[in-house]
């Protein structure tokens, strides 16, 4: 286990001040942001569907699923999928990560 780093408010503010770590965070948000966006709205398509137009989600779709059906399942896949993208996004992060922490040692001469 690392030892937990100890930086003054002094150097916590010039870390977030430096340009690759606010490039960082920008990165994060421009998948964050959108994907939240998306699944949210995905998700209370459902429940809005079967609101304001159930006789639309109560047909059949594929076979004998009904739409509200195909909507449901397409939850638990459009889950997994931004799970996957979430994950190899985040890869390159954690490598971004890894160079602001070398950094952080270097300048501020955390452990």
């Amino acid at each position: 286990m690392q030892p937990h780093h100890h930086l003054s408010a002094s150097d916590w503010d010039a870390l977030a001040a430096d340009p690759e770590f606010r490039a960082l965070m920008a990165a994060r948000r421009r998948f964050i942001v959108p994907a939240t966006i998306f699944f949210a709205l995905f998700y209370l398509s459902l429940p809005i569907g079967l609101a304001l137009a159930p006789r639309a989600m109560s047909a059949p779709a594929i076979g004998p699923l009904t739409l509200a059906y195909v909507v449901a399942l397409a939850q638990f896949v459009t889950s997994w999928l931004l799970l996957a993208l979430y994950m190899i996004a985040s890869r390159s992060y954690d490598k971004r990560v890894e160079r602001l922490v070398e950094k952080a040692r270097t300048e501020f001469g955390t452990p």
